[in-house]
């Protein structure tokens, strides 16, 4: 009887923590506030009225909140962005944690008088980030993707990271001594290994996705993947956490290929709710965890502890960014300012053994004042920070092009709606025949509506060319896939066209646009526009010449500065063009373009003399020519 009651209890507990999940993420659409932040204060909230709390341990956190989350981050981030940024997010995920662990580490020693092995087991633990609130911020704001995969795919590599040098740290704590070659070995040995666990289970778990066409099967192979990875990888003794992201990066890249539209869908849908129901049951109970009074009464330590969090998020930051692929300023200080904590170092606080006595009540304080104050105050924050930096890039034209692209789907969706009740009777033909004409004039006009915003934002049009394009050969590689299935071609066959179609996939938006906009130009060429551009433009930049049918020839240049690697765009300009150019330009670019022109026929002038412009800007010139030929 009494298991019975246990059980109808929980069952209670749970449907309550829905409601109040519910409620909460309805509340916050109005109040632009994230929810995590609103789950934490609501939890706060609740551990006052608890009478008996709930105990939240590492192992819950660990085995069964982390894979989900891990592998739906890993899944969706943006591999061919995450291979130009490797080298940054690299040093971010392990240079930056050692020497976040460092730093911290001394800063709590001296300024609270722990012992510097302690300091150092609670510098560890802290470096790993947890930064879903910013995410999540950054996708309703639209900022970056770019921002947004440096700031993902470091926390999603910095997580296994600060768990392998939390054992080292804690091991050398404990044992009292610390072999430095031993440990780098170590070090390698599980995080290696945990990634190539990873990739080889991500990779086999790809290929039977593949043969499958049945998208239930298909979800629950990548739920297996999600949690199988990270228990493989500890029974090895190898990082649970790196296997979980390099299994979700195969699986979102190799995977989702051999996926049909359908169970993509689902799989999308599904992983999209298991994580919102995780992290809001994680900061619901993270609230629930929080000691007020005990938190209060420590508040010395705690102050110390996120004056060096906030330190050494700083250094790390601002010094290891100027190497690798350029970061822009304003991104800087969003990296710094969303260097959240959370759920991790929070299980890594509660698995402190009992053997470091008092040690371990004040770290796990410390820890929850940090976790605390990234939430309640940087969480916050970020989204005022993002609008002052002028980073949040929805523009008028984006909102008025979706207001438009959503009417007229609705539109079109109630018209098919109408149509198929008269098919099937439930509409008469009579009223059919009134009805009809209004409703298709209706969805014709805002059809047309769409198309004129689109005309107006070449960067719009832009982007739903590449999505179109990409959806198109999904589709053929599902087809293909279909087709060996069903013994219409065989294996050989198979392989060799799917790489076709996979080599195509790969191909970036200036390579084919011009297979989507005619080469060929309305006029003779009479102007020749030479642009110096960094890396970062050029691909928004081709895409705005190629819609506006202004050809382009691109020549890498060798040159550049601050480590900003430049390109030479030729561009060929007909008559009447170059207000076109200059308005493309100025719309893709990140910085206003200048340039200078050289009149035709003006004497002893061969070249426009060079403007000194900003170096994120993009220095253009334009030339009159006599004649031009195209080979």
């Amino acid at each position: 009887m009494e298991n019975t009651i246990d059980i109808v209890e929980l069952e209670f507990l749970i449907l309550g923590a829905l409601l109040i999940v519910s409620f909460v993420g309805a509340a916050v659409r109005r109040f632009r506030v994230p929810s995590t932040v609103v789950l934490v204060l609501v939890g706060i909230a609740l551990s006052f009225r608890t009478s008996q709390p709930i105990e939240l341990t590492s192992d819950i956190i660990l085995f069964f909140f982390l894979p989900p989350l891990l592998f739906e981050a890993a899944f969706h981030l943006d591999l061919r962005q995450l291979q130009r940024d490797t080298p940054t997010i690299a040093l971010l995920a392990i240079v930056g944690v050692l020497l976040s662990t460092i730093l911290v580490g001394g800063i709590v020693s001296i300024g609270t008088g722990l012992p510097l092995g302690v300091a150092l087991v609670f510098g560890s633990l802290i470096a790993a980030t947890d930064p879903v609130s910013v995410v999540a911020i950054f996708r309703k704001l639209g900022a970056p993707k770019r921002l947004e995969v440096l700031l993902e795919g470091e926390s999603l590599f910095n997580d296994g990271t600060a768990i392998v040098l939390f054992g080292l740290a804690l091991e050398a704590l404990l044992i009292g001594e610390f072999n430095f070659v031993d440990g780098i070995l170590s070090f390698i040995l599980v995080s290696g290994g945990g990634i190539v666990v990873g990739l080889g289970l991500g990779w086999v778990v790809s290929r039977m996705i593949a043969m499958v066409d049945d998208h239930l099967i298909e979800t629950t192979l990548t739920t297996v993947l999600a949690f199988g990875a990270y228990l493989v990888a500890e029974q090895l003794h190898l990082s649970g956490v790196l296997a979980v992201v390099a299994a979700g990066l195969v699986t979102g890249s190799i995977g989702e290929r051999g996926m049909s539209p359908t169970t993509r869908i689902v799989v999308f849908n599904f992983w999209e709710y298991v994580t919102f129901l995780v992290n809001s049951a994680v900061f619901l109970l993270i609230g629930l965890q929080m000691e007020v009074s005990a938190l209060w009464e420590s508040r010395v330590l705690g102050l110390w502890a996120i004056f060096a969090v906030l330190v050494a998020r700083a250094i790390s930051i601002y010094g290891l960014t100027y190497f690798g692929r350029s970061i822009p300023s304003k991104w800087r200080h969003v990296l710094f300012w969303g260097g959240l904590r959370g759920a991790i170092a929070l299980a890594l606080a509660l698995s402190l053994p009992a053997a470091m006595g008092e040690h371990r009540n004040t770290l796990t304080l410390m820890t929850f004042s940090v976790v605390l104050f990234t939430l309640l105050v940087q969480g916050i924050s970020m989204e005022g920070l993002l609008n002052k930096l002028g980073l949040i890039t929805i523009s008028e034209a984006q909102i008025e092009y979706q207001q438009r692209h959503a009417r007229a789907i609705a539109a079109r969706s109630g018209f098919e709606h109408v149509e198929r009740l008269h098919q099937i009777g439930l509409v008469s033909d009579h009223t059919w025949e009134k009805i009809h004409p209004v409703i298709l004039e209706r969805v014709k006009a805002l059809t047309s509506a769409v198309q004129e915003a689109l005309q107006g934002a070449p960067e719009l049009e832009a982007g739903e060319l590449i999505t179109a394009r990409r959806e198109s050969l999904r589709a053929q590689r599902n087809t293909l896939s279909t087709l060996r299935s069903d013994g219409v071609i065989g294996q050989e066959t198979y392989q060799q066209l799917v790489a076709e179609v996979d080599i195509a996939l790969d191909t970036t938006a200036e390579q084919w646009s011009r297979q989507i906009f005619d080469e060929r130009f309305e006029g003779d060429i009479c102007q020749l526009m030479m642009v110096v551009i960094q890396d970062r433009d050029l691909e928004t930049v081709s895409n705005a010449l190629s819609i506006r049918n202004i050809p382009t020839t691109r020549i890498q240049s060798m040159g550049g500065f601050l480590r900003q690697r430049n390109h030479l765009l030729l561009v060929g300009l007909p008559e009447g063009k170059l207000d076109q150019a200059m308005e493309a330009l100025n719309n893709a670019g990140r910085s206003k373009v200048e340039f200078v022109t050289s009149p035709k026929g003006m004497p002893g002038v061969v070249f426009g003399e060079p403007l000194r412009l900003e170096v994120k800007g993009a220095t253009v010139f334009v030339f009159d020519i006599d004649r031009c030929e195209v080979f």
